[in-house]
């Protein structure tokens, strides 16, 4: 059976991608530096950092709909969700950088800054994505493109997040010389600019093609009912929910394992071995340069070498996610997407578990596992947008009414949450274990760093596998509802 087909050409797909890559300046340090950022840099204690975190998610909880159901109800000669990227591009680079400056407060001056550019963090992060997320649902009718498009999207957020995860500490090393707050808030500069330029481009390369019909009542209250008795999107917001809840557990927890509990001679030795020894400022050279300019040199005491090692295994571990996302089309075609997505879930949850047993010594076990880590969780990446743009399309197929927005609202919103719970249980763990910062850590607190960055972050991903048992859009049903409602859109498009 021939199903429909609604092609999108390369720059498009790549111009759109670079709003995701932006996107990623801020969501990947979120996941791995911003509960260690307000602790270790900031001074704030384990226990303030964890309510923060939490305390924001109630105010999510109501302004994360409003977004979505604004930009449903938005109607420019842009669109619907494009305006948004645009609108939102500067304040969203401006408060980025003010996230990661440390201003010269008291104690309880920076606490409260914490909370007042966190919150505007998160706000800004909602008026901008999720209207661009949005898009993804609405560029294309056709399944297996929005399935293309959404791995144009994650290739460029990777190739962010290979930035942010691999050079953020030795940049933050380099622009410090020793003022480590100052590193911080110089490299968030570069990434917040990035960020702007990157959204003005896919604000202008993209297109919206899928609208809702011209006949449909605006109705919020209805809105509301159609979202919550729609089970696929019950089970996407609680399986998006699981996952950025692992994610930004499992961040944090890694960045204090290879602070604390690595052994450092170990980790040294491996990383020498990879040719990065020493790096004397007569060293001649492009590789040289290279390496010192990026921050990648080790000190002759060895004093960087946590941060050198972990962004050496995120570098590496990026580019395997990269190639793992570029798998998702393929094997979803072949398979269907929810198929992929559970099996990716199920294997990711294992290797993270797996870490737990190795002892600190263990580098280049260490090393395997972190490669097969991104080799299992990288093709389910494009998918759980591909698949938040199914359930659009399921709630308009089933209600005769399309909420785009607003289904997106709520994702946006159990994304946000996950972080946030994900952040608050990290702090509140190691806390409860004894966590001190910049110190030596005790046998009970290295315990705690071990479990939070490896059994406690499999738990939520484990949660999810058993979510996606309940969610019902297959591959058959998937193709059959793009096929009705393209025929739809026929008959009010000639109306």
């Amino acid at each position: 059976m021939s199903h429909v087909s609604q092609r999108l050409s390369f720059r498009e797909k790549a111009g759109y991608s670079l709003g995701d890559a932006a996107t990623n300046f801020f969501f990947q340090a979120m996941i791995m530096y911003q509960g260690a950022f307000y602790t270790d840099v900031m001074g704030l204690s384990s226990s303030a950092a964890a309510v923060l975190f939490l305390v924001v998610r109630g105010w999510d909880a109501f302004f994360d709909p409003i977004v979505g159901t604004l930009a449903d109800r938005t109607n420019t000669r842009w669109g619907k969700f494009r305006p948004w990227v645009l609108w939102s591009a500067l304040p969203f680079g401006v408060i980025l950088w003010l996230t990661y400056t440390v201003p010269g407060f008291s104690s309880s001056g920076k606490l409260v800054y914490a909370y007042v550019t966190y919150i505007a963090l998160m706000m800004i992060y909602s008026i901008n994505n999720t209207p661009y997320s949005a898009l993804n649902g609405v560029m294309t009718g056709d399944v297996t493109e929005r399935t293309s498009l959404a791995t144009y999207r994650f290739v460029a957020a990777m190739g962010a997040t290979l930035v942010v995860q691999g050079l953020t500490l030795p940049l933050v090393s380099r622009f410090g010389a020793g003022n480590v707050a100052k590193g911080w808030s110089t490299t968030f500069a570069i990434f917040g600019g990035l960020a702007v330029i990157f959204y003005v481009i896919a604000f202008l390369s993209s297109r919206e093609r899928i609208h809702p019909d011209p006949q449909q009542k605006s109705s919020i209250k209805q809105d509301i009912a159609d979202v919550f008795k729609c089970r696929p999107w019950v089970m996407m917001f609680l399986i998006t929910l699981c996952i950025f809840t692992t994610l930004a557990l499992r961040g944090t927890g890694i960045y204090y394992y290879f602070t604390y509990f690595i052994d450092k001679a170990a980790l040294m030795e491996f990383v020498k071995g990879l040719g990065l020894g020493t790096i004397a400022v007569a060293d001649t050279g492009v590789w040289h340069t290279i390496l010192r300019w990026f921050g990648f040199s080790l000190a002759s005491n060895g004093s960087n070498i946590s941060g050198v090692g972990l962004s050496l295994f995120n570098i590496a571990g990026n580019l395997v996610t990269i190639a793992g996302v570029l798998c998702s089309k393929p094997l979803s075609a072949r398979f269907g997407k929810k198929a992929v997505f559970g099996t990716g879930l199920l294997l990711t949850t294992i290797v993270t578990a797996a870490i737990f047993v190795l002892p600190p010594t263990s580098v280049k076990a260490l090393f395997v596992l972190s490669l097969l880590w991104p080799a299992a969780y990288g093709p389910t990446i494009p998918l759980l947008w591909a698949m938040i743009a199914d359930v659009a399309d399921f709630s308009e197929w089933k209600n005769s009414r399309r909420a785009t927005g607003f289904v997106y609202a709520g994702i946006v919103f159990a994304l946000k949450a996950g972080l946030g719970v994900g952040g608050a249980l990290a702090n509140q763990i190691t806390g409860a274990f004894g966590y001190v910062a910049n110190v030596a850590q005790s046998p009970e607190s290295l315990q705690g760093i071990r479990l939070c960055a490896t059994v406690f972050s499999a738990l939520p991903f484990a949660l999810g596998v058993v979510c996606l048992f309940f969610y019902p859009i297959g591959k058959e049903l998937n193709l059959r509802i793009g096929d009705e409602l393209a025929e739809r859109r026929k008959k009010f498009s000639a109306a």
